[in-house]
C-alpha cells in the first residue's frame, strides 16, 4: 500500500497538519520538528500528490489543456510552445484529449471537479463550447487558442486566417496564375471562410471571381485533399490550388501526379499552417505560416501572468501569418 500522510504522522510522533505545515513551508515550526518530519519522509519514501500540494497551497501549480485529438499535424507545434512556457514558470501541464468522445470530456469534468489544475488553455473539440463557458463563467480561468473565427467567449490567441488567404491569393497572381481552384475545410469552421474569403477577395478584385465550381469542399485531411480536386482532373481549365491546410494540399499533390500533372509547370500548389511536412514535400510546398509554437506560448504566458494578478484580456491576442515560398509554386519555365 502507498504511504500516506497519515503514516508519516505516525513515524514522527506529529500531527498531519504538522506533516502537512513542512511539505507546504507554512507556519512556524521547531527546526528540530521539522528536521524529524524531513527524514521520516525520506525513510518511508513519501510522495505527496500535486493535488493535495495543491490544495493546501491554494494552487496546483498545474496548467490544464485540452485538445481534440494529438493526430492534427499542427497540434505538436503548439504543445512545445505551451510546454516551453508553463515548465519555465515552474508549472507542470495536465494533457487531455477527446479521443474518447464523452467518455474522455467525463474523465476531463472529473479532473475539473477535484480542481487538478489552475486554469486551462483549450483547443476546442467540438460541441464542448457550452461546456466550456460554464466552466469560464463558474471562475476557472479559460485562454482558447486558434478560436476559428468564433466570437471570443473567453480570452484567445488567434491568427490572420484572412490575411493569410489574401497572401496565397496574391502570390498565385504574382505568378500569372488566373484560374486557381480552393479545397476547403469543414464548412462550420470559422477558419475555413476567412481563409476562402481572404483568397476570394483578391481574386475578385483582379476582375477573376471564384466560380463555385473551382471551390471544392474538403476536410483538412490528405485524402479529403486528394479526392477533393479529382472532379477537375478530366480537362477542366485550373492552373493552381490553394489548399486550407498542408495536409490535404499534400493530397492534392498527389492526386496531380496521378494525373501526369506537374507541379509546378502545370499546376501551383500553395498549402496553409508551415507544419514540418511541408518542407519535406515533394516538391516542396509553399504554404501560409502560422506562428503555431507562438500562438502556445502566448496563450501560456497569458494564464501565468493572470496567475500573478494580471487581468485576463477582453479582445483576442492577434498573430500575423506569413508566406513561405517553396518549389511548388516557382515560375513556369
Amino acid at each position: 500500500m502507498p504511504i500516506t500522510i497519515a503514516d508519516v504522522a505516525a513515524h514522527a510522533g506529529v500531527s498531519k497538519t504538522t506533516v502537512s505545515r513542512v511539505l507546504n513551508g507554512k507556519g512556524e515550526l521547531n527546526a528540530a520538528t521539522a528536521a524529524r518530519v524531513r527524514q521520516v519522509i525520506a525513510e518511508l519514501g513519501y510522495v505527496p500528490s500535486a493535488g493535495a500540494v495543491g490544495l493546501a497551497r491554494g494552487r496546483t501549480q498545474i496548467v490544464g489543456m485540452l485538445v481534440p485529438s494529438l493526430t492534427w499535424p499542427w497540434i505538436g507545434e503548439v504543445l512545445q510552445g505551451v510546454i516551453d512556457v508553463v515548465e519555465a514558470d515552474g508549472f507542470g501541464l495536465l494533457l487531455f484529449t477527446c479521443n474518447r468522445g464523452e467518455e474522455s470530456l467525463r474523465r476531463f469534468a472529473q479532473q475539473v471537479s477535484a480542481k487538478s489544475f489552475d486554469g486551462l488553455l483549450v483547443i476546442e473539440p467540438e460541441g464542448t463550447l457550452d461546456y466550456i463557458t460554464e466552466l469560464h463563467h463558474a471562475g476557472l480561468p479559460v485562454v482558447l487558442i486558434d478560436d476559428r473565427g468564433h466570437q471570443p467567449l473567453f480570452p484567445s490567441v488567434a491568427t490572420t486566417d484572412r490575411t493569410g488567404g489574401a497572401s496565397a491569393a496574391r502570390h498565385l497572381l504574382e505568378l500569372g496564375r488566373q484560374r486557381p481552384a480552393v479545397v476547403t475545410g469543414p464548412e462550420h469552421f470559422g477558419c475555413t471562410q476567412e481563409r476562402l474569403a481572404g483568397f476570394a477577395e483578391v481574386y475578385a478584385a483582379a476582375g477573376l471571381p471564384l466560380p463555385p465550381e473551382r471551390i471544392l469542399v474538403g476536410d483538412f485531411t490528405y485524402e479529403g485533399g486528394r479526392t477533393a480536386v479529382a472532379p477537375l482532373l478530366d480537362g477542366s481549365g485550373f492552373d493552381s490550388v490553394f489548399a486550407q491546410n498542408d495536409l490535404s494540399a499534400t493530397g492534392v499533390l498527389q492526386a496531380l501526379r496521378e494525373a501526369g500533372l506537374r507541379v509546378p509547370q502545370d499546376v501551383a500548389v500553395v498549402g496553409f499552417d508551415d507544419v514540418p511536412l511541408a518542407s519535406y514535400s515533394d516538391p516542396a510546398l509553399t504554404t501560409v505560416h502560422q506562428p503555431l509554437r507562438e500562438m502556445g506560448e502566448a496563450a501560456a504566458r497569458m494564464l501565468l501572468a493572470h496567475f500573478r494578478g494580471a487581468p485576463l484580456p477582453t479582445v483576442p491576442n492577434v498573430l500575423p501569418t506569413s508566406l513561405i515560398v517553396r518549389d511548388s509554386t516557382r515560375s513556369r519555365t
